[in-house]
């Protein structure tokens, strides 16, 4: 495995954790119970990259490939109920989480499009579509508006980074500067849009 690909796939891992304890976080603001909690750290973390994953033939999808990917979800499940107190007294514990994994899986979603071969306009979408589908699912389940449908700038951020890694990559393929800048993007325009309160809401007539 080439440093690229170590690359890609410490940054999957990460992006597994911190979509787990994002959805954890809700959960436990939920007061579901241990079943209804693990259940949502795990759709949370696998649910966007499996819905790529099937929409551009990747399969079987990665996770029923390496079982890392379950352990880091155990892992991540562990560590938000041994720090549960610190995690709900922080109450921007769950904006950091998600900020975080948007921008990992938007970069991450897109690298594994174009390994498919895939139209870049494509790959901008299934990078979207791996940020935002988990949340939308976890959202679902938690019996709230998903935060794409939402006033806030959120796919948005995801489809800027989007852009930026593919300007870059076309210049400097295979970038380890080119992916983290990317990620960095995606969490900047969303801390600033929240931050700001810029949204991309019009008003009806």
């Amino acid at each position: 495995m080439t440093s690229f690909q170590e690359l890609i796939y410490g940054l999957d891992l990460l992006g597994t954790f911190v979509f787990t304890i994002s959805g954890v976080t809700v959960a436990l603001k939920k007061d579901f119970d241990l079943v209804g909690t693990v259940v949502m750290g795990i759709v949370t973390a696998i649910g966007g990259g499996t819905i790529r994953d099937i929409m551009i033939g990747k399969t079987p999808v990665g996770w029923l490939q390496d079982q890392n990917y379950l352990f880091v979800i155990a892992a991540a499940i562990a560590a938000a109920y041994i720090a549960q107190r610190a995690i709900m007294k922080l109450h921007r514990s769950f904006f950091l989480f998600d900020t975080i994994g948007i921008g990992l899986y938007t970069v991450l979603g897109i690298q594994k499009t174009l390994g498919q071969d895939l139209d870049p306009s494509v790959a901008v979408l299934m990078g979207v579509i791996s940020a935002c589908f988990g949340g939308v699912t976890r959202d679902v389940l938690a019996n709230e508006i998903p935060l794409i449908f939402r006033k806030e700038i959120y796919a948005m951020a995801c489809v800027c980074g989007g852009v930026t890694f593919l300007g870059l990559n076309h210049f400097y393929p295979k970038s380890e500067a080119a992916i983290l800048f990317s990620v960095l993007v995606v969490m900047a325009i969303r801390y600033l849009s929240v931050r700001k309160g810029w949204t991309l809401y019009v008003k009806p007539f």
